[in-house]
């Protein structure tokens, strides 16, 4: 399970400053490839994959809860692919890493960490989370967590972002695949509510990282990574911010009158996107740093949120 360091970008924004690098010791070591796995994004993919366990339980015979069991596998096995996929990711894009402000002080970028050990360190964690899950959960969990880290790897970050505006769009099918990987956890399957999920966070993305963009454009300009704002004018960009924050609340309305979610999920989406829809069409009326930053950080709230709707109600049966 993975998503593009974009879809969240370790939930940090521009700073102003970077802190110099400092005598290492085996803590300041262990806490570099701690961080090139990226703990926030890892966070975020969780509370989704435990979305897709929740509702994917309910639908069973017995009901439920899921196992804790079963969840701490997925877990596990979900958070170890991740933080290899965003290892490899330091890999890759060491050398833009470098020029961009905002990254310039990773671990591989800076050279604390050398580019082969990042490159192992993430195959092995990938390794070890496919293990875990193949061996203690179900083949169609390891197969969608791998698949998701090597379109994140190969396809988004090797291909699509630095040849194509529509890089964030695409890619973020990898970091959509998380409920998918909790659904099949539970029922071994893949069924429409699981898609519905899917289909939330891949349209969840492009809004989300688009108003954190136009705060960092500069940082791909400097790069040459066509994202969206860098090769398109702002205020076509906060258009498709709104377009695509009304197409992400219709299908999270589309799920809500189906049988699958109750009206704790349903309220929840009409409320929570309803707030989205109004501060796109605010950012979309007086672009300006302040909305796009706004907009930026609610978003992680409102993914975070609808995923907690989808838990309560389906363990409710509400």
């Amino acid at each position: 399970m993975t998503m593009t360091e974009e879809q969240s970008a370790e939930f940090n924004l521009p700073q102003s400053g970077d802190a110099g690098v400092t005598r290492r010791t085996p803590l300041t070591v262990i806490n570099d490839y701690i961080t090139l796995t990226k703990p926030p994004i890892i966070l975020l993919l969780l509370v989704t994959a435990a979305g897709g366990m929740f509702l994917a339980q309910a639908h069973t015979v017995s009901g439920g809860l899921p196992s804790l069991w079963l969840m701490g596998l997925v877990w596990l096995g979900g958070a170890m692919a991740s933080g290899g996929a965003n290892a490899l990711n330091h890999h890759y894009d060491r050398d833009i890493d470098g020029i961009m402000q905002r990254t310039r002080q990773r671990p591989v970028a800076s050279n604390r960490i050398s580019p082969v050990h990042a490159l192992a360190f993430g195959i092995t964690l990938n390794v070890l989370a496919f293990a875990v899950l193949a061996l203690w959960v179900n083949l169609l969990a390891a197969g969608l967590t791998l698949a998701a880290t090597l379109f994140y790897v190969l396809v988004y970050t090797r291909w699509l972002k630095r040849s194509t505006p529509h890089n964030i769009v695409i890619g973020g099918a990898a970091g959509a695949i998380p409920p998918m990987v909790g659904w099949a956890a539970v029922t071994g399957t893949v069924e429409l509510p699981a898609f519905y999920l899917f289909a939330i966070v891949f349209f969840w993305t492009p809004p989300h990282f688009w108003a954190l963009s136009l705060l960092i454009h500069k940082d791909y300009e400097r790069a040459n990574v066509p994202m969206l704002p860098v090769v398109s004018s702002r205020d076509f960009t906060v258009s498709t911010i709104f377009l695509y924050s009304l197409v992400l609340v219709g299908v999270t309305l589309m799920f809500a009158v189906t049988d699958a979610v109750g009206w704790i999920y349903g309220a929840s989406a009409l409320i929570l996107g309803g707030i989205f829809v109004w501060m796109a069409w605010r950012l979309r009326q007086e672009e300006s740093s302040a909305n796009a930053r706004k907009l930026y950080l609610y978003s992680l709230l409102y993914l975070g949120l609808l995923f907690v709707a989808v838990m309560v109600g389906a363990a409710t049966g509400y």
